[in-house]
């Protein structure tokens, strides 16, 4: 399992320890990962020129992997921007209000209902349902902006992702890297799975009800939506606009389901489903300057997408190196073996810690967190697999282990802890990706160690 490593790797890892100082000191981080994207790229390639058109390219790339996301941020903003102007959000949680009573109700329910979407359809596109149906109404019973991102993101992007029961792609990736039926790995993943989601959500649920208490002021991106303009729509229409609303999204999740629609193209139809929305709502309300209106919605919103993402680009570039991007934004300069520098590092971690079931534990569960640094969650867990198949010492123990790596992985890399990978979230509700990455590392690596330690007494 032994990898050769490269001065790439530790100068990797040195940027990485720098990055993770900056957070810490709440400083931000772009100078730091454009310096070790070029720094890099002058070890890698000796040139100076192309180090600094490495820059560049790995703007590039990171734009080009962010854009889908950017898109249906940016899309579900500007409906957004309709309904508030035109009053029909108003009507629209009306109904919700009843039922979300107090914050701390609209913090699970808003978690719960992420969760069963996200079994179903992957994070993205329950991100999108939940912000547009659940989030005002969660917003308007007390719970801060924060609180609902939070809710959001560590049910859906956390224990939704990591367990993929519906889908059963992660663990379809781990057991068979594994050499495992899927069935058992899932089976291995249930108590984990629990322990994992139940301390980490109730631990944050808790922080943030100490904040509220203390009236500890929670940062937005931006100033709320005014009120809608008076005189637009009649009460009536807003209620059936708003019925609208409900009706078609609840017609997406039926589509989504008869044709099993997952991922991205479950994310395409609720985005498209959004511009359509605009569009008509934009014409019915605005009549005559529905097409004017219609053009500054969407200016609004995708104002608002790259000012979140703006600031996340750079990083999301320095990180993209760990993986695949390495050779589409420098070159092909690593060993010819090297499965990407994260991989690298998590396989010589391996290498390096003795093999017993419980000492496995600790170094898979530090593997999975490693290969998630690079924000995907999804490219390192078969290598956690087949960790895994190495310190198990039956069938049963590299079940037990390939399942806390993949909760390791996907917790740290699909959406919780990486501040790119939660900008869904954090963009649906307005608040700070990196805010919200620090609210989370807490209550996620409580997780972790709990997670950590049930895997060992089930060795």
């Amino acid at each position: 399992m032994g990898v050769e490593l490269t001065l790439l790797h530790g100068l990797y890892v040195l940027v990485i320890g720098s990055i993770i100082f900056f957070m810490i000191a709440r400083r931000d981080t772009s100078i730091v990962c454009i310096a070790g994207i070029f720094i890099l790229a002058l070890v890698a390639t000796t040139s100076f020129t192309l180090a600094i058109s490495s820059l560049f390219n790995s703007f590039i790339y990171a734009i080009s992997e962010l854009l889908p996301t950017i898109l249906i941020i940016s899309i579900i903003v500007s409906m957004s921007k309709i309904l508030s102007a035109a009053g029909i959000n108003q009507a629209m949680v009306a109904p919700f209000a009843k039922l979300i009573k107090g914050p701390g109700l609209a913090f699970w329910i808003i978690g719960l209902f992420m969760m069963v979407i996200s079994w179903f359809f992957w994070p993205s596109p329950a991100v999108a349902l939940v912000g547009a149906v659940l989030m005002p109404a969660a917003i308007r019973a007390g719970l801060p902006a924060l609180g609902a991102a939070m809710a959001m993101n560590l049910f859906g992007h956390g224990i939704a992702l990591s367990s993929d029961f519906i889908i059963q792609g992660a663990p379809k990736l781990t057991a068979d890297a594994a050499g495992l039926p899927v069935e058992t790995v899932i089976q291995a993943s249930i108590p984990l799975v629990i322990v994992m989601g139940a301390v980490t959500t109730i631990s944050a649920f808790l922080f943030l009800r100490k904040d509220m208490k203390l009236e500890r002021p929670f940062p937005v991106l931006e100033e709320k939506t005014a009120a809608a303009e008076e005189g637009i729509l009649t009460g009536i229409m807003r209620k059936w606009l708003a019925l609208t609303v409900l009706l078609v999204f609840t017609c997406d999740v039926a589509i989504m389901f008869h044709f099993k629609l997952q991922g991205g193209d479950a994310t395409a139809l609720i985005g498209g489903t959004a511009i359509l929305l605009l569009l008509i709502f934009s014409l019915i309300t605005h009549k005559g300057k529905g097409f004017e209106k219609t053009t500054a919605y969407l200016i609004e919103g995708f104002q608002f997408g790259f000012r979140v993402f703006a600031p996340v680009i750079p990083i999301a570039a320095f990180f993209y190196l760990g993986d695949a991007g390495f050779g589409k934004i420098i070159g092909d300069y690593l060993p010819h073996a090297s499965h990407g520098i994260v991989n690298d590092l998590g396989a010589a971690l391996a290498s390096a810690v003795p093999i017993a079931a419980q000492t496995g534990a600790l170094a898979v569960a530090g593997i999975g967190a490693i290969t998630g640094l690079d924000g995907s969650g999804f490219s390192g867990i078969s290598l956690v697999g087949s960790v895994a198949q190495i310190f198990g010492e039956s069938d049963s123990h590299t079940a037990v282990l390939t399942a806390l790596g993949q909760i390791s992985a996907i917790w740290v890399g699909g959406g919780t802890l990486v501040p790119w990978a939660l900008i869904p979230a954090a963009a649906i509700c307005g608040v700070d990706p990196f805010e919200l990455a620090r609210r989370n590392l807490i209550p996620v690596l409580l997780g972790l160690a709990a997670a950590t330690i049930t895997a060992i007494f089930m060795l």
